[in-house]
């Protein structure tokens, strides 16, 4: 019998005065029995409209249908066939505008927790079964991948699966990208990420860090000295952006790219840090996406008195995940919208001491379909900060683009391809994820290298004939 509950089943976590001064996970994941209860309240609907919400077309009810009758490795085995990083998805997709954002049950109360589930059986996988995976017989095929973030992993997996031969080579000096560098030790544990690319590596793949692309090796001499038939460039978008306002080059302003990079991937956060950040006692975060929460919630951990998210619009049109906003109100960020600033603030050693900022209000809808913010004339005021966050986007470095000749960009920098199997203008080199959109998020990146992974395939075989 399905669980007709209206509410979803809680996900314990930790107390908001707690965990706002540790970099601990803050949610615990659900235990066996509320994993079962939960996975009840999924009706098994003929249509399976969740399924139409996930990038990667996991088989949703499928797994969820083994959890309700308490097979977790059945469950895990669905949704391996379809996710090289279940474990990092239960946590940090946005559901709520995608499998659960089309889940019936939300009709007349609230979805089944489905990124709540993925994330139990994850993580039970993970806990209880210690098989390692075979990798498979190999094809004879070689296939290069740019980037070891989402998009970069998953077409490498995809791929090793049909038993290529797979390479990826990485910037930096451990593999995951955004995984490891932006996203928080509390929203996702690096212990996890490092577990899912292990798996990758049992599979076949080849991993090389400290390799940038464009510097230590172009890709024509990918293609041409090193014999790999495809490439992926899966590099992201690492390259900041700024308001343009005076006092941005001030001691104590920051990029989010920046700031996250060295709690997360540096960690800056502990005693003995050898890339420590300033201690700061009030913050003011310029943005209103996740990447503004997850940086006004590592300052609030940092010991800072005072956060403030700075953003233009209102809180209904914050583009953060809502379970993200929750946490950092809970957290005690204070949220200043419908504020925009115009200047940063220096003392007399060049440190910012606070910031110029105008009142606005919401005008007609512009290009997106937002409400256009609008200075309330005569409104500005002074917000006392030490330390200025930018976390207005990013963009991709132009590093790939300018060492490859014929490889087309748009007016952003970003890879332009053919359509969703990520064909670029340049034969047999592919790309996708945030080097394509921009900025996005990670369940996006993988669903664009399980596209083009599909696509690379089709081609090297189609050449065989």
């Amino acid at each position: 019998m399905p669980n007709m509950d209206p509410k979803k089943c809680p996900m314990p976590s930790q107390e908001p005065n707690v965990r706002n001064k540790n970099f601990k996970e803050v949610a615990l994941g659900y235990t066996e029995e509320m994993a079962v209860n939960e996975a009840k309240r999924c009706l098994q609907c003929k249509n399976h409209p969740c399924r139409s919400g996930c990038p990667v077309e996991i088989d949703i009810p499928g797994f969820i249908k083994h959890v309700a009758e308490g097979d977790f490795e059945a469950a895990y085995n669905v949704i391996a066939q379809s996710s090289a990083l279940p474990a990092v998805c239960g946590r940090v997709c946005p559901q709520e505008h995608q499998c659960e954002g089309k889940c019936v049950r939300g009709i007349k109360g609230e979805t089944v927790g489905i990124g709540r589930l993925e994330r139990f059986v994850a993580d039970w996988y993970r806990n209880n079964v210690h098989t390692k995976p075979t990798a498979p017989a190999p094809n004879g095929h070689k296939v290069a991948v740019i980037g070891a973030g989402p998009s970069g992993l998953t077409v490498a997996g995809d791929l090793a699966k049909l038993g290529y031969k797979v390479t990826v080579y990485e910037a930096l000096h451990v593999a995951g990208g955004v995984l490891m560098y932006g996203i928080p030790e509390f929203r996702l544990p690096k212990d996890i990420v490092q577990h899912e690319v292990e798996g990758l590596k049992e599979l076949g793949v080849d991993i090389e860090t400290n390799m940038v692309i464009g510097k230590v090796l172009t890709i024509d001499e990918l293609m041409n000295d090193y014999g790999f038939e495809a490439v992926y460039v899966a590099s992201g978008a690492g390259l900041p952006r700024f308001m343009g306002i005076p006092g941005e080059s001030l001691n104590g302003v920051y990029s989010a790219n920046e700031y996250l990079t060295r709690v997360n991937l540096m960690k800056a956060y502990k005693e003995d840090s050898r890339t420590p950040i300033m201690k700061s006692k009030s913050v003011a975060v310029v943005g209103g996406g996740n990447v503004a929460m997850d940086a006004a919630r590592c300052a609030k951990r940092l010991g800072a008195e005072n956060v403030y998210i700075v953003y233009r619009r209102g809180m209904a049109e914050l583009p953060a995940r809502k379970e993200e906003v929750e946490h950092a109100e809970e957290e005690g960020i204070v949220f200043k919208t419908l504020t925009n600033p115009t200047e940063v603030l220096g003392d007399e050693n060049g440190w910012v001491k606070g910031m110029t900022c105008v009142e606005m209000e919401l005008g007609e809808p512009d290009a997106s379909g937002r409400r256009r913010p609008i200075v309330k004339e005569g409104s500005e005021f002074v917000l006392n900060v030490d330390t200025m966050i930018m976390a207005l986007g990013t963009s991709p470095n132009p590093l790939i683009r300018s060492t490859t000749p014929g490889l087309d960009a748009d007016k952003h920098g970003c890879l332009i391809t053919n359509g969703p199997d990520g064909l670029t203008s340049r034969p047999m080199v592919y790309a996708g994820g945030d080097a394509v959109t921009g900025a996005a998020t990670v369940i996006l990146a993988m669903g664009a290298g399980k596209e083009a992974a599909r696509a690379i395939d089709a081609a090297i075989k189609a050449k065989e004939q």
